[in-house]
């Protein structure tokens, strides 16, 4: 996440400023060397340079990997606005992978949940949103597409229960996923008081605020199947939790804005400013 958090617009992540972070989130240097080794190994960056001077590169696999987790975040903004309503239609996929292809059949399984699905029974999975293109992608990549079978339904039932609301509550760890935001604002809420506050922040204490705020959205986010809000309890924590992030991540970009433009930020300050600035958008104009 660390190491994420800090890639450049230009797919590079300097050495000295990773160790710099690091250090002040108290990770060791040997702890960072470890990383980097496993990521250039696993294919992830590669590596030029030595010590505090060298510089990773992100691999293209890397950089479109963050793309669908910024679908999401756009997507759970335009729920928390109102621009995103259920439509009623529950989407399934069912799959059946033999035993040969066990390797395939487990990372499916485990993409769906990622994805927000939840288990009805054996190789049947249920999402409340649009998931299909993920699914089909995931399926393509693993060489499953020919197993998958994708349907949409507005009648759904698991034993006597047909209550939207409540079938949601059965079929996933609401509490948990609220537990987590609950977390993700008490994070958020006193990083928001320094980056609004008139200390001047180095660029270090800006990078660490930006990872610390990325990690805990990311805890919070993961196993968020993103329900749609008819299906979640009232008050959802989910929604102020973001808000607190999307007022955080304006505050980060301004201050950003402010520093040297020779210098190349974190495409994450400009991906996540894109997106809040949008759902500021939306929150006005469903106000």
């Amino acid at each position: 996440m660390l190491v994420h958090a800090l890639i450049r617009e230009d797919g590079t992540v300097g050495a000295d400023e990773l160790y710099t972070v690091a250090n002040t989130l108290g990770m060791s240097d040997q702890q960072v060397r470890l990383c980097v080794k496993r990521l250039v190994a696993e294919g992830r960056f590669t590596h030029e340079g030595r010590g505090r001077k060298a510089q990773l590169h992100a691999t293209p696999d890397t950089t479109r990997a963050l793309a669908p987790n910024a679908d999401f975040l756009r997507h759970a903004f335009q729920q928390d606005a109102g621009t995103a309503p259920w439509d009623g239609v529950w989407h399934l996929a069912a799959f059946a992978v033999p035993e040969s292809a066990r390797t395939a059949r487990d990372t499916l399984r485990e993409t769906l949940v990622h994805l927000g699905g939840a288990p009805l029974q054996g190789g049947l999975y249920v999402c409340a949103n649009a998931w299909e293109p993920y699914v089909e992608e995931a399926a393509h990549r693993l060489g499953a597409h020919g197993a998958l079978t994708l349907l949409s339904a507005t009648d759904l039932r698991r034993g006597d229960t047909q209550e939207p609301a409540e079938l949601a509550r059965q079929l996933w760890p609401l509490q948990e996923i609220a537990d987590r935001y609950h977390r993700l604002g008490r994070v958020a809420r006193p990083r928001l008081a320094r980056l609004k506050g008139p200390a001047e922040l180095s660029s270090s204490a800006l990078l660490t605020i930006a990872v610390e705020l990325a990690a805990e959205l990311t805890r919070a986010m993961d196993p968020d199947p993103l329900l749609p809000p008819q299906l979640l309890p009232r008050p959802w924590p989910g929604t102020r939790a973001r808000e607190h992030i999307a007022r955080c991540w304006a505050a980060l970009y301004e201050r950003e804005r402010d520093r040297d433009q020779s210098e190349a930020r974190p495409a994450l300050f400009r991906l996540y400013a894109d997106i809040t600035r949008e759902a500021a958008a939306a929150w006005t104009g469903s106000g």
